[in-house]
């Protein structure tokens, strides 16, 4: 019996000692969910100008019991004061601790669009704080094999990964017409965060403005914040840095162009920082500059209020990003991506942007194709045909750089130049292979006007045999944009071990040359290889030559086996069966990239020849 008795003493010791260490957290006394009680007079903090927090009243109207997810409540109150009358609840307010009798219960977190009064709804502090207590430095690195589809490195389909509203929402109204809710005001959502653009024109803030609002991102361009200045070194915190009430910014990236999104602490303890209370962009771990800053503004507003807010130093980075709110570090610096972009204007003019990127798996492409683009749209035309030619570089600490070349014509040229750049980046992050550490990015755009495009109307060869080992003279008719029909000759080698009967000449485009291939993905056990894949993808602005000939065979995972006996083709492909091996019509006998010329030639001819001996 005594040791069953010392067994609970110890448990019980063990949960007043736990329970204890969540009440007084960073000297801030915390108070359980049970414990907040309807009709509660509450205290709440927030910076309205300035960088020094403000109080106003919160009274507790009650609690939504799993509001937001399983076991993730909300409470809900109602604010009052002058400055939150004036406001309502704005953009920015996001994190704003509230406190019951000194006493910390949550972060205002989610609000009420179109509500007559300010009503929101408070994230629990317990629940910020234990969703972050198995933090994990980092998303391990993986070691099995990465595949790539060859339509995933297609500019063409590459869109942000943003566009789904990953945050989520409460819906407290019986209706399957989810738009309906919203227009009717009774869809509980998360409060927006306002996020300035500094050195970004409208126009390309424009192009992604749905991105961004559907994430409940209220982008704003500004003026100043940006150039070398923000650029400094990580700022020593103290005892007065980012305390509970004072506004903080994530920097998504700093220098010529600065992407700033604001919201403010709940909490610190030590050297933690929990804010927010909702998620960012729902990225899990992450690692992202966590600065201080100061409020110009809340701009008040009938449709959404929000708060102008300026970074000021860099004190940490933002590790995670999670259901119930972002948790940060003091004093330790994020690793970031630097940026070069260099433009040569279409009256030959020299231009360039240098700023660093955050470095995570969805923000960074975005924020590369929005550099580019922005740059090259702040001293070109936007209206109109141009073409861009795009050669960038991409260095990787340890192995062979990524090299990007690129042309691209026609009305949407800026758009997909600057694409261009971001489809590795992302692939690289995606495949998070040990080892895989950025130094920097360099891009080259050089635009001019007109589209310098055509379409490969036929082709023509000098004889209908050749032999193995020798040439024919291929001539390309070409069609370019005003109609003229022009052509261009190439000397076509035949390979000497090609066997006798028909062969299949096909000129076409990278991207038409990709699409009839094999091999449709590419499978990467390390980083090495994966760059190998990238510096081997096949060019869309450029025409190949590929030569192939009729083959019974099979394609079994990434690799063709061809001229296969007809009794293994019959078992590979009986009726018993589906899926698995894919049957395969044609062999390439070589291939082969033909020089690039004036006019970015796109479409697909094909001629057959005979070889012979």
């Amino acid at each position: 019996m005594y040791p069953n008795r010392l067994i609970a003493a110890v448990f019980s010791l063990l949960f007043v000692f736990s329970f204890a260490s969540f009440a007084q957290s960073g000297g801030t006394v915390l108070m359980p969910l049970a414990d907040v009680k309807v009709g509660a007079k509450a205290t709440a903090k927030t910076v309205f100008q300035g960088s020094k927090p403000e109080e106003f009243g919160v009274e507790i109207l009650g609690i939504m019991p799993d509001a937001v997810g399983p076991r993730q409540d909300l409470i809900i109150g109602k604010l009052s004061g002058s400055n939150a009358m004036r406001t309502q609840v704005f953009a920015g307010m996001s994190g704003s601790p509230v406190y019951i009798d000194g006493k910390l219960i949550g972060a205002i977190s989610y609000s009420f669009p179109w509500s007559k009064e300010p009503i929101c709804g408070i994230t629990p502090i317990e629940q910020m704080i234990s969703i972050f207590t198995d933090e994990r430095k980092a998303v391990a690195s993986v070691t099995q094999p990465f595949t790539v589809s060859a339509s995933s490195l297609l500019v063409e389909n590459w869109k942000p990964e943003l566009l789904m509203d990953l945050r989520g929402s409460t819906t407290l109204m019986s209706s399957s017409d989810s738009l309906l809710s919203q227009l009717s005001g009774q869809r509980l959502s998360p409060i927006s965060l306002p996020v300035t653009f500094s050195g970004v024109s409208q126009q390309t803030l424009d192009r992604f403005s749905s991105t961004f609002a559907s994430a409940g991102i209220v982008a704003m361009a500004s003026v100043g914040s940006g150039g070398s200045r923000d650029l400094a070194p990580l700022k020593k915190a103290d005892e007065k840095t980012l305390l509970g009430g004072d506004s903080v910014v994530m920097q998504l990236a700093r220098g010529d162009i600065s992407i700033a999104a604001a919201g403010t602490v709940t909490h610190r303890d030590g050297n933690k920082i929990y804010a927010f209370g909702h998620p960012f962009f729902s990225l899990g771990s992450t690692n992202v500059p966590m600065n201080e800053s100061h409020v110009i503004i809340v701009v008040p507003s009938t449709n959404n209020s929000f708060k102008m807010a300026v970074a000021d130093g860099m004190v940490g980075s933002l590790k995670q990003d999670r259901a119930t709110g972002v948790y940060g570090i003091l004093g330790e610096s994020p690793k970031m991506l630097p940026v070069q972009i260099n433009l040569t204007t279409s009256r030959g003019r020299r231009e360039s942007a240098k700023f660093e990127s955050a470095v995570d798996e969805f923000l960074t492409p975005l924020i590369v194709v929005l550099g580019g683009q922005n740059t090259m749209v702040g001293y070109e035309r936007t209206i109109g045909d141009t073409t861009v030619d795009v050669t960038a570089t991409i260095k990787i600490k340890g192995q062979d750089s990524v090299r990007i070349e690129r042309r691209y014509a026609g009305a949407q040229a800026v758009a997909l130049g600057a694409t261009s750049v971001a489809v590795p980046v992302q692939t690289l992050l995606r495949a998070n292979f040990p080892g895989l550490e950025f130094e920097n990015l360099e891009a080259n755009f050089v635009v001019s006007e007109g589209s310098r495009s055509a379409v490969i109307e036929r082709i023509a060869i000098d004889r209908a045999q050749v032999k193995a080992g020798g040439t024919a003279n291929v001539t390309i008719y070409y069609r370019t944009d005003s109609g003229e029909l022009l052509s261009r000759n190439e000397v076509i080698s035949i390979p000497k071990d090609t066997p006798t009967g028909a062969l299949t000449i096909t000129i076409s485009d990278g991207a038409k040359a990709q699409e009839t291939a094999a091999t449709q993905q590419f499978v990467a056990k390390n980083a090495a290889e994966l760059i190998a894949i990238l510096n081997a993808a096949k060019r869309p602005d450029r025409l190949y030559v590929t030569l192939s000939r009729t083959s019974a065979g099979v394609i079994s995972g990434a690799s063709e086996m061809t001229d296969l006996p007809p009794s293994m083709l019959a078992t590979i492909n009986n009726d018993r069966s589906n899926g698995g091996p894919k049957e395969l019509k044609s062999r390439v006998v070589a291939e082969q990239l033909l020089n690039s010329s004036d006019h970015l030639t796109t479409g697909s001819q094909a001629i057959t020849i005979e070889v012979t001996r």
